[in-house]
């Protein structure tokens, strides 16, 4: 249902305006079910058959029938009258920089009242123009309303089946521009990241001294203890040093001490390692990777190389192809 919120309607200092515009919603309706029911009667069909069963009615509308013009000549005088009062409102108000950008800007007004033909059918136009502006000022609320949600949904849907299809077609002309080595992925490489590489190495080493910080500082004791065992179970399968604990008096107390050695070393390069990520001290790190990934233009990279990052843009390419075929507007399906 549309529900008209009179408190905003009367707090309004637009209030007679408000008022105009809802009486000409109704003539505007009335008028439009005029021109329907006549192009209706205008059959010959129509008017035999309301001959046989509703002559009454037949006789009745025939003389408006044929004075058509006229009724909706009448109309169309009280909408230019509205317009003209409009337009010198907005010239008193200087609503517009010009006087005369009004009918420019209100043409749709004008377009209706030309009674001629299908034309009329286009004062369909002004009927949504009021229905929008009192919406904007939240005087009445459509979007509510069981039509609203019906058409938005599928011109929802509709664009998004048309937007999705311009993408892919799109996004394939990309993957075939890189595949065939043109000049799109030498500008990839060469004027769009390397330029960026220095960016590119600060936000990456950040990423990974986050990622560090909060993944291996809060866990520091638990993956040590897990690294020590994994060692320890590691070595007690070892063949040869498993032989230690056969030599007489000190083969078990050199056997335990490798152990607890080998664990704590590995232990300790693993959280130096880590510590170095976690601090700014691995952007000389990233810096050097990312170096090798993109070097200065002109010099000549591997043809593996190559490879390699023509793949990886693919790769991303078809991920995001494959975000663009799912269809959003099917989870709102009843």
């Amino acid at each position: 249902m549309l529900h008209v919120n009179r408190e905003n309607l009367k707090s309004s200092h637009q209030l007679i305006w408000f008022l105009i515009d809802f009486l000409m919603l109704g003539l505007l309706i009335i008028n439009l079910s005029f021109i329907i029911w006549d192009s209706i009667y205008n059959f010959v069909a129509v008017q035999n058959l309301l001959k046989d069963y509703a002559p009454a009615l037949q006789s009745a509308y025939h003389p408006i029938h044929e004075r058509f013009i006229f009724y909706d000549l009448i109309f169309v005088a009280i909408f230019l009258s509205e317009f003209v009062l409009r337009w010198g409102y907005s010239i008193r108000a200087k609503v517009y920089d010009r006087w005369y950008f009004y009918p420019f800007i209100h043409w749709y007004d004008l377009v209706g009242c030309i009674p001629v033909g299908s034309l009329r059918f286009l004062r369909i136009l002004r009927v949504i123009s009021i229905i929008y502006r009192l919406h904007q000022y939240k005087i009445i609320d459509f979007t509510n309303t069981r039509l609203f949600r019906f058409v938005n949904f599928y011109y929802e849907a509709f664009m998004e089946e048309l937007s999705d299809r311009i993408v892919l077609k799109v996004l394939s002309g990309v993957q075939e521009e890189v595949r065939r080595g043109s000049p799109l992925f030498e500008r990839i490489q060469q004027d769009i990241l390397y330029p960026r590489r220095e960016m590119l190495s600060d936000w990456i080493s950040e990423r990974v001294a986050v990622a560090a910080n909060e993944g291996y500082v809060p866990n520091r004791g638990a993956l040590r203890a897990y690294l020590e065992n994994r060692v320890d179970q590691a070595l007690k399968q070892n063949l040869e040093l498993s032989r230690l604990k056969y030599l007489p008096v000190v083969g078990p107390t050199i056997q335990d001490t490798l152990e607890n050695a080998v664990g704590d070393i590995v232990a300790n390069v693993i959280h130096q390692i880590l510590e170095d990520l976690a601090s700014t001290s691995n952007h000389a790190f990233i810096e050097d990777i990312v170096n090798v990934f993109l070097p200065e233009p002109g010099q000549q990279q591997e043809e593996a190389e190559n490879e390699a990052l023509i793949n990886l843009i693919l790769e991303v390419v078809d991920a995001i192809k494959d975000q663009v075929r799912v269809k959003h507007w099917r989870e709102n399906l009843p």
